[in-house]
């Protein structure tokens, strides 16, 4: 079988579809991915066939504005971004699917995939990482911190906000794909958030205990868990950093803001402040140094990366953005979460956890002070009954392979 792959967004977005390449691969399956080459690396390491889809400089331009990550404006620099790669990603995935028959799996954003199965009759399996893509009115996602309570609302003002939901995505998602779809002679869509689940099959990369299936999610969904690669193997873990988790019995406190944060000097300013304040050990990841303070007091440590699985079991919490991905290897670790979330599926995410007892949240990233996330870290390091729940939490991935069962729902697509 012939699989392309086609992950959208940073390297928590690419990662599970890396996981799952290469289990499909050792499978004996022919696979394909469409990313940026901002990736080109990874898949190289990994053995990857890689079809570059725009630049490495489009990439880091849409990473690098400031307005992606807020919660309001976010979208937008979203939408922008795929109308600009729309038209050029489906003619990759028409000139890829012209030799043999080939099933295309794609997140809901890659447009461009959902348009060549209405056009060309292409297989293509929707695979969504995050709960926030199924918008229910039964239980819905929170879609910004102000909306945690939203499912204690009367069911009239939840059906109001949920149609304010799906005009804001529609506003902000589908003037590029509704151009492009006219170039076809394809009617516009409407209620982009309904359209993108695939008529084939719908996979979510999260369990039912922590997202159950709602009665108005597409009938064809099935959930297969968190898929929790992060480079283990091909990324290892940097001579200092072993030095740093060696040399002392405490466990640091990890921090990280997130794979393609380049806005997040406030976030390193503040988890230096809040480990003086605990006197705690703390490790800083980023791949952007110049967002780490200068100089660093003894007991903190920077690393540019390190695979999450390797070194959480030797964290005491980690504080980051709410990434779904991140959040998964936290749980798996037993490890406290502090969350600082800013837009898209972090709100969710950082309720989630909060509800399994394991997690607690600041916001707006304004209130992210060396203060407040020493005291929110006090609370979470000194309770034993989060403590508890993170264990509970973690014996839930035992004897589970996600991985395995979703080659196998791609495999049975025809």
């Amino acid at each position: 079988m012939r699989v392309l792959l086609i992950p959208v967004g940073s390297a928590g977005d690419v990662h599970p579809y890396v996981g799952l390449g290469l289990a499909l691969q050792q499978r004996g399956h022919d696979v394909l991915v469409i990313t940026s080459p901002y990736f080109s690396s990874l898949l190289d390491r990994v053995g990857l066939p890689l079809i570059p889809l725009g630049t490495v400089d489009d990439f880091r331009a849409l990473f690098n504005d400031p307005l992606l990550w807020s919660a309001t404006r976010g979208l937008n620099v979203i939408g922008q971004g795929l109308a600009r790669s729309t038209t050029e990603l489906y003619r990759l995935i028409k000139n890829e699917t012209q030799q043999e028959q080939t099933i295309v799996v794609a997140p809901g954003m890659a447009f461009a995939a959902r348009v060549a199965h209405e056009t060309l009759g292409i297989p293509l399996v929707t695979m969504h990482l995050q709960p926030t893509c199924f918008l229910s009115q039964y239980e819905t996602p929170v879609l910004h911190p102000w909306l945690t309570t939203i499912n204690e609302w009367p069911a009239v003002l939840k059906r109001q906000a949920l149609r304010f939901a799906k005009w804001g995505s529609d506003l902000a998602l589908t003037p590029g794909i509704n151009n492009f779809r006219q170039t076809l002679g394809l009617a516009p869509i409407r209620d982009v958030v309904h359209w993108w689940h695939s008529p084939t099959q719908v996979i979510g990369l999260f369990p039912d205990w922590y997202a159950a299936p709602q009665p108005d999610w597409p009938q064809n969904t099935t959930l297969t868990g968190f898929p929790l690669y992060d480079e283990r193997g091909v990324n290892t873990i940097e001579p200092n950093l072993n030095n740093f988790l060696s040399e002392s019995n405490e466990r640091p406190i990890i921090f990280t803001p997130g794979s393609a944060n380049t806005q997040a000097t406030k976030f390193f300013e503040a988890a230096v402040d809040a480990c003086r304040r605990l006197k705690h050990r703390g490790l800083l990841l980023t791949r952007f140094p110049a967002q780490v303070p200068n100089v660093l007091p003894a007991g903190i440590h920077h690393a540019t990366y390190a695979p999450l699985s390797d070194i959480l079991p030797h964290a005491a919490a980690l504080v980051h953005h709410g990434g779904i991905g991140t959040a998964a290897q936290a749980m798996r670790a037993a490890c406290p979460q502090l969350i600082m979330p800013m837009a898209f599926d972090q709100p969710d995410n950082a309720d989630r956890l909060y509800r399994l007892g394991i997690g607690r949240s600041l916001w707006p990233p304004s209130s992210f002070t060396g203060r407040r996330v020493a005291d929110k870290l006090d609370t979470l390091l000194s309770s034993s009954t989060v403590s508890r729940a993170c264990n509970t939490v973690a014996q839930r991935f035992i004897g589970n392979d996600p991985i395995s069962n979703t080659c196998a729902l791609i495999e049975s697509v025809r």
